[in-house]
């Protein structure tokens, strides 16, 4: 399966990271994002294509040392969550 992703924006609000750490999150939540889909863990719908103007998720708890990577896996957990339901 090929999987194209695009986040055109992403609005995380509240976290423990500066602003130029943004795109260290963003990069490691696509990076997680598409090895969960690549995984076989996308609806069998992905496969004809899939837009969404945006998703709801569960709230993230994060560890008080969460690097940007970390934070960018667990937003991108909690996305692929709210898209399967």
């Amino acid at each position: 399966m090929n999987i194209h992703l695009h986040i055109e924006r992403l609005v995380l609000d509240g976290l423990p990271i500066g602003a130029h750490q943004g795109r260290l999150v963003q990069a490691a939540m696509e990076a997680e994002l598409s090895r969960l889909l690549a995984a076989g863990a996308a609806p069998d719908s992905f496969g004809h294509g899939f837009a969404v103007p945006s998703v709801r998720t569960d709230p993230v708890q994060l560890r008080g040392d969460a690097t940007p990577r970390d934070i960018g896996a667990q937003v991108a957990q909690a996305v692929h969550g709210g898209i399967r339901k």
